[in-house]
């Protein structure tokens, strides 16, 4: 059903669109037809022009004959309507300065009962002897076909031509268009055939292979790359499970190691609060390594328990809170009411984490609110801020506040007031990671600057 539904969005798509292969084709054929019918109209024109003006011309020829044997020698001879002729030293100046051996063409004006209408004129130049005359039709007006049979009998057969001529452009276009189509869709069958293969996980690509065509040559590049692929994410899974399993244990004896030491440790003793610390950094890696052990599966194979966010955002707030120290600033966690969302806990925690950690180091003084609604949840400080050249290079890895840009040291006037936060530990891989979170899960992560200074960091979860 979905690949059904995937060729009928897909046929949609193409119908419409001009960057289409197929449409590519069926406008390169119908074009093609277009140009051959344009060539044997205008040949068949040419040829019509050419032979009617042969016609003419002997129709002329005879009609002199033929005024010379009934009037003898005249000046001008009229004849059927349309024709005159000119001896050549009565003839109008204008015709005597234009007019050779070859039949030539001017426009003039005649006057008619109903007014003024403009005509073509034919004429040409018969030598006979030593006199010259000076032959002239005015197109438009009708012979008398009696006169001269061959003429009447061209005029019925261009009718017939000119008839047929129309029935077969329109037919060749007919014709082309009916082509184009089956053979556009014969055409792309191996592209669609390739496409399908590749949206079934490739269960079908391998009968592609084999092809001799471009598409087989296509079909084997993508095979080759597929395999590629999936030793480089086999690798990698490989290489993230190797690293959790290789870290858990001696993550467990530290873990063990510290609570044996705060067991040994005296109630009041000023070590028990690096004990803890040991403990709970312990865990924070695990956690971490577990989340990111989730992030190298498919997020479809992921089971997304019922996660309350409140609890998550208020953990990480008392978790975090050691960064505020000797800082005057205070934090807050904002919500209505308690909020839930389907998602793995420890990837929500480690995206809000995240956030929060970098809100409390960036932020000298002022305040950070955690606010949770039914769509989203928001990080905002009163911080430093993001400084506009940096804001290309958010989501990058390993960029960092004081990274240089074009080899210059950032040096804004809000900044250089507090240069020394902007030295913190960090890789500058957090929100990256939160991006790479948000990407996994389906959510969307979003950054607005604050007018009276700081960031506002939002995930929507809806």
């Amino acid at each position: 059903m979905a690949t059904s539904l995937s060729a009928f969005h897909y046929e949609v798509n193409t119908m419409f669109s001009i960057d289409s292969i197929v449409n590519k084709f069926r406008i390169s054929y119908f074009l093609f037809a277009l140009l051959l019918c344009a060539t044997f109209v205008s040949i068949f024109l040419y040829a019509e022009s050419r032979i009617e003006q042969e016609l003419v011309k002997a129709r002329l020829l005879q009609q002199l004959d033929l005024s010379q044997e009934k009037y003898g020698d005249q000046p001008i001879y009229t004849a059927d309507p349309g024709i005159k002729i000119y001896r050549y030293d009565v003839a109008p100046a204008n015709l005597q300065a234009l007019a050779n051996e070859k039949v030539q063409e001017m426009s003039i004006t005649i006057n008619k009962e109903s007014g003024k209408t403009h005509a073509n004129l034919h004429f040409f130049i018969d030598q006979q002897g030593e006199q010259a005359y000076i032959l002239t039709y005015v197109e438009g007006v009708e012979m008398v076909m009696s006169h001269y049979p061959v003429l009447e009998i061209f005029e019925s057969l261009e009718d017939i031509f000119a008839n047929a001529l129309r029935a077969a452009v329109i037919l060749s276009l007919l014709i082309a268009a009916i082509f184009s189509q089956l053979s556009s869709r014969q055409i792309t069958k191996p592209l669609l055939d390739l496409k399908k293969a590749v949206e079934t996980d490739h269960q079908n690509l391998s009968q592609l292979t084999h092809l001799p065509s471009e598409v087989g040559v296509l079909a084997r590049a993508i095979d080759d790359k597929n395999h590629k692929l999936e030793q480089y994410l086999k690798r990698e899974q490989l290489f993230t499970g190797d690293v959790s399993h290789e870290l858990r244990t001696p993550l467990t004896i530290i873990m063990g190691a510290s609570e044996v030491l705060a067991s040994q440790l005296e109630h009041d003793s000023h070590l028990s609060e690096f004990t803890n610390r040991i403990s709970n950094t312990a865990k924070e890696t695990s956690e971490i390594i577990s989340a990111l052990l989730l992030l190298s599966r498919a997020p479809e194979k992921l089971d997304t328990p019922q996660t309350s966010i409140n609890d998550i955002a208020s953990n990480e707030v008392a978790r975090l809170r050691y960064l505020l120290r000797n800082k005057a600033v205070t934090c807050t966690v904002m919500a209505e009411q308690e909020y839930f969302a389907y998602v793995r806990p420890e990837l929500l925690k480690m995206a809000l984490g995240n956030l929060i950690k970098n809100a409390f180091q960036y932020t000298d003084d002022g305040e950070v609110v955690i606010t949770i609604d039914a769509e989203k949840i928001t990080v905002t400080d009163t911080g430093l801020g993001i400084p506009e050249v940096m804001m290309p290079l958010l989501y990058e890895r390993f960029e960092r506040l004081e990274q240089q840009s074009n080899g210059q040291q950032l040096d804004t006037e809000s900044l250089s007031k507090n240069q020394s936060s902007y030295q913190v530990e960090g890789s500058g891989l957090g929100l990256s990671i939160v991006q790479r979170i948000m990407t996994h899960m389906d959510w969307q992560l979003t950054h607005q600057a604050n007018e009276t200074g700081g960031s506002t960091f939002s995930i929507y979860y809806t």
